[in-house]
């Protein structure tokens, strides 16, 4: 019996509803003669042909274009069959039923043409590409983030990975490390002139060039992360604060009530924005404030408000600047900062904004080191979406040559740098420690082989996998 991952695998390749066209498609090895038994022709590689599928019955299914690709000129490296059909949802169901019952049904031979035909798992077709090595894994994950982009810099981002420009620096990187190693590993076999060894090859300098080198691949992923993942921002404060009028402000829509009255807010709201290209993920939260003088309704939004703030990328702290002259707001304000900041995770950012400028002649008695805002007129929204993109890490300017990236790719790059860092510290002994140099050269360069999937356990494929939709 073939293994799961030899077994001919098919899929709907189109999302779910109704659509012009529809697409089904198979994939795994010598589709050929299913092709020719379920469409009735031969097909030619790579040539749309007109046919039409009948069922058991010699009932037409429906008409619909057949492409034939076969391996390894193909997307998964493997015999691809693709049926364009017309994009009806009962059509399309159909159409995958009598091709599982088909490949089952023995010929004439009394042999069945695809006897192990199953439904795909999400991703299993790019998984396939990458195990068919037609691409590498960077490649591969870049494959979802295009299709996952929701902002045009993230959607150029993935392209460029797509095409291997993240890839080829590691790969470059992982070249240079690897001929550093061979030059330390070599002077293991001659100790009494190890030193004379890292001189003549220069050791140090190359050591040093990969450090610089790593740190500007992992500033460059470090954006490419933000563009893939945004940035989730929480809205938080005292009631009345403007938080809401804050979210309708940088969504540009009302999507959240405004009123006076305190409370207003009793649940979590969501707006997602983008900011040159980043996507931010607003969320606006209830007011806090004692438990004791909200009702049972605002005490459970103000939980919610808190588990926010947990979970945040960045706090955003709005001040009311028309209450700064008011004791009790002012000492409520100090005591919810502290609280914030023992709440928030150790990544989490905390920006201070001071709302409702508008209302206020001077500034000479607030905190001017915050940013200054109106909410309700627009004041300094410009200068708080540039300190928001500056805290976050954002450099202005980045989008044109950045490539996209996950957290798993950032953080295997930091690795790296550690173990290049460890190595250069220990040419700093009067007799260089080779083999723990050597070390930490070959697991920086372990580090840089799970980026491409060079070196990657099957848990690690499982998990990156899994994430895709399914026929992808």
């Amino acid at each position: 019996m073939l293994s799961q991952r030899d077994d001919p695998i098919i899929a709907l390749a189109t999302p779910p509803g109704r659509g012009a066209v529809g697409v089904v498609r198979l994939s795994g090895k010598s589709l050929s003669e299913f092709a020719g038994k379920l469409t009735n022709v031969r097909l030619s590689p790579r040539i749309a042909k007109l046919v039409s599928i009948k069922d058991e019955r010699n009932q037409t299914i429906d008409q619909l274009l057949a492409l034939y690709f076969p391996a390894p000129n193909s997307y998964t490296g493997e015999d691809v069959l693709e049926l364009q059909a017309h994009g009806g949802p009962v059509v399309l169901q159909m159409l995958l039923k009598h091709c599982l019952k088909l490949a089952q049904t023995p010929t004439t031979s009394g042999v069945a043409p695809l006897p192990y035909l199953r439904m795909a798992r999400p991703g299993e077709f790019t998984e396939r590409a990458y195990l068919n090595q037609k691409m590498d894994l960077s490649q591969a994950e870049a494959v979802a983030d295009l299709i996952d982009a929701n902002t045009e810099a993230a959607v150029r981002s993935a392209g460029r990975s797509l095409e291997g420009e993240f890839s080829h620096k590691v790969t470059a990187l992982s070249e240079r490390l690897i001929h550093v190693r061979m030059q330390i590993e070599a002077c293991l076999d001659f100790p009494e002139e190890d030193i004379d060894f890292i001189q003549q090859f220069q050791v140090r300098a190359q050591l040093q060039l990969l450090q610089e080198d790593t740190q500007h691949l992992l500033a460059q992923a470090e954006q490419g992360r933000l563009l893939r993942d945004g940035l989730k921002l929480v809205i938080a404060g005292q009631p009345n604060a403007g938080k809401s009028a804050l979210l309708n402000a940088l969504a540009g829509a009302p999507v959240a009530i405004v009123t006076a009255i305190a409370g207003t807010t009793r649940d979590v709201l969501t707006q997602s924005i983008n900011i040159e290209g980043v996507p931010i993920h607003v969320l606006d939260t209830a007011g806090l404030r004692e438990s004791s003088l909200a009702d049972e309704v605002e005490q459970i939004g103000m939980v919610r408000a808190w588990e926010q703030i947990k979970q945040a990328d960045m706090v955003l702290l709005l001040n009311d600047l028309s209450r700064h002259g008011d004791s009790l707001y002012v000492q409520a304000q100090c005591q919810l900062h502290k609280d914030i900041k023992a709440a928030m995770s150790a990544h989490t950012l905390l920006l201070e904004v001071n709302n409702k400028i508008d209302a206020v002649e001077q500034l000479n008695a607030v905190n001017t080191r915050a940013v200054c805002i109106s909410a309700l007129n627009g004041q300094g929204l410009p200068e708080l979406r540039q300190r928001i993109l500056e805290s976050a890490g954002w450099q202005e300017g980045m989008t044109e040559g950045v490539f996209t990236a996950r957290t798993r790719h950032v953080q295997a790059l930091q690795f790296v740098l550690t173990h290049v860092q460890q190595a250069l510290r220990s040419l700093e002994q009067t007799a260089p420690p080779l083999d723990l140099m050597a070390e930490e050269c070959r697991l920086a360069h372990q580090y840089l082989a799970q980026l491409t999937g060079s070196f990657s356990a099957d848990d690690l494929l499982g998990e990156i996998f899994s994430r895709f939709c399914i026929g992808k």
